[in-house]
């Protein structure tokens, strides 16, 4: 009398195949399981409207345009130094200032400040702009993009993790703040 319990060699490779798939689809499927709940599992509710500072209010004299350094607070592991962004504070008068971002309204190449001459000016296509970032000549169409800030116990702090661009998150967050000038 036969065995029905005895697997043929196909059944075998067929249980085996199934076996394999398996965890094949397994390991793909945990990266991008991680990938679709890292929003939920990491706990950055609202990380880009965090305040980031830049430092005392004395670190910028009255009238002058300083460069300064922020850790962007959406840090990932493998950014490095990356997350070290510049930006130009230029500070008008009292608790008034004006951040602007280090990149060129054209196409995103740093500029520089040039004290001598009142101007910022972006090496790459000859944009230059005033002192207070509006466009003053070149391939730029619009004036240099602002960060929205606030003075809070002596410090200078930015709402720092997003670019400011002239889309509307940037228009509501300067908005509900009451600093900088809207971006058209």
């Amino acid at each position: 009398m036969p065995n029905d319990t005895t697997l043929s060699r196909r059944g075998l490779f067929t249980k085996l195949g199934m076996l394999f798939n398996g965890v094949v689809a397994v390991g793909l499927a945990v990266p991008i399981g991680r990938f679709l709940l890292s929003s939920i599992t990491r706990g950055r509710d609202n990380g880009y409207l965090n305040w980031v500072s830049l430092g005392p209010v004395s670190q910028f004299p009255e009238g002058e345009t300083r460069l300064a350094t922020f850790r962007n607070p959406l840090v990932m592991p493998t950014d490095g130094k990356t997350v070290d962004t510049p930006c130009w504070v230029r500070r008008i008068e009292g608790d008034q200032f004006q951040v602007f971002a280090i990149n060129c309204a054209h196409l995103g190449c740093p500029v520089r400040w040039f004290p001598q001459s009142g101007l910022f000016m972006c090496p790459c296509h000859g944009g230059a702009y005033y002192r207070d970032g509006s466009r003053a000549s070149g391939p730029p169409e619009r004036g240099l993009f602002e960060y929205p800030y606030k003075v809070k116990d002596g410090l200078v702090t930015i709402q720092a993790g997003e670019l400011p661009t002239p889309g509307a998150s940037a228009r509501l967050i300067q908005i509900e703040t009451g600093k900088g000038r809207l971006c058209a």
